[in-house]
């Protein structure tokens, strides 16, 4: 089977390329602007006729979208989460149509969900942002395209790697410069107070972390668990539902999920939310929890990863890097 990888240079991406590098009889190809890339593409701006050229050449079992945009402006949006999905379908059609295809949505194309309430795949998307309406335009364009292809709608990713744009990612930085800082302190070496992603107090054990407000409730999931349920729906035979939601099916409390980050990390110092430093989306979602039963149902698929082993895996990989001085809810 040849199954070609889009987006594999990504967060999740990575994940999915080494859960199918695993698969016996399978020559997985990879996709994407890098001059390394088996196949070279750019969803953002090839046309449907360069695409398509660049698939006949591959000649695809199964191709797997992971490329998407999590920040940027409305155009670096609307170009790879709405635009690409559209070409990219577009271009199976003509070279590839009896290829599967496997796209990696949001749970942000909900929106707003009911407190209490696991979301279906039957429920009305109503995104609150650009970046939700961006996924759902490309979900859609999959889902008009008369492929054989199905929507893994993701819930928040949780992982080795995870990158800063991403909550777990963001605090991981953060938590990297507290640790950093009280090493300094504890080697009477000093550091400032305040103004950064961190304060400092009379010595090790008062650092503070300065986040946004923490009270939304995500469902979270292991990049792992995205990454075998990409896997199956690449390989599983016969039709499958038009959109299956991947997500843990329990929804945790942001501060939660915090707290135990800096357990993991050793940290001793208080953690702060920050009045006014939350973000609008947070502000407007505060809820999301995805029902998982059709996944289960279609594909076999179920979450294999406890939410401390996911934070496990993401702080065994974190990377001294500069974080944002305060950070919210995703």
């Amino acid at each position: 089977m040849r199954i070609l990888v889009l987006g594999a240079g990504g967060y999740l991406g990575g994940h999915v390329t080494e859960r199918l590098r695993a698969l016996p009889d399978t020559h997985l190809l990879v996709g994407g602007r890098s001059p390394a890339a088996d196949v070279t593409v750019d969803l953002a701006s090839d046309s449907p006729y360069e695409l398509a050229r660049a698939l006949a050449k591959a000649a695809p079992d199964a191709v797997v979208n992971c490329a998407g945009a999590v920040g940027g402006d409305a155009v670096t949006l609307t170009e790879v989460n709405a635009r690409g999905p559209a070409v990219l379908c577009a271009a199976l059609r003509e070279a590839a149509p009896s290829a599967r295809l496997v796209h990696l949505g949001s749970a942000a194309e909900y929106g707003p969900g009911t407190i209490g309430r696991r979301v279906t795949e039957s429920e009305t998307p109503g995104p609150a942002g650009l970046y939700g309406a961006t996924k759902l335009a490309g979900t859609l364009a999959v889902g008009a395209s008369g492929l054989d292809a199905v929507v893994l709608r993701v819930g928040n990713p949780v992982g080795a790697g995870a990158p800063s744009t991403s909550l777990p990612g963001r605090v991981t930085a953060l938590l990297v410069e507290a640790e950093a800082q009280e090493a300094g302190a504890g080697a009477g070496a000093g550091a400032g107070a305040g103004g950064g992603a961190y304060g400092s107090g009379d010595g090790p054990g008062t650092a503070e972390l300065r986040l946004g407000d923490l009270s939304a409730y995500r469902d979270f999931v292991d990049a792992r668990d995205v990454a075998g349920a990409v896997e199956l729906a690449a390989v599983t035979p016969g039709p499958l539902p038009p959109v299956l939601n991947v997500g843990s099916g329990e929804a945790l409390p942001v501060r939660e999920l915090v707290r135990r980050l800096a357990d993991v990390a050793g940290f001793r110092g208080r953690i702060v939310e920050a009045d006014g430093a939350g973000s609008t989306r947070s502000a407007q979602v505060s809820w999301q929890c995805s029902d998982i039963t059709a996944a289960r149902l279609a594909l076999g698929w179920r979450p294999a990863h406890s939410l401390d082993a996911s934070l496990d895996a993401l702080w065994s990989s974190r990377t001294p890097t500069r974080a944002p001085d305060r950070v919210a809810a995703p």
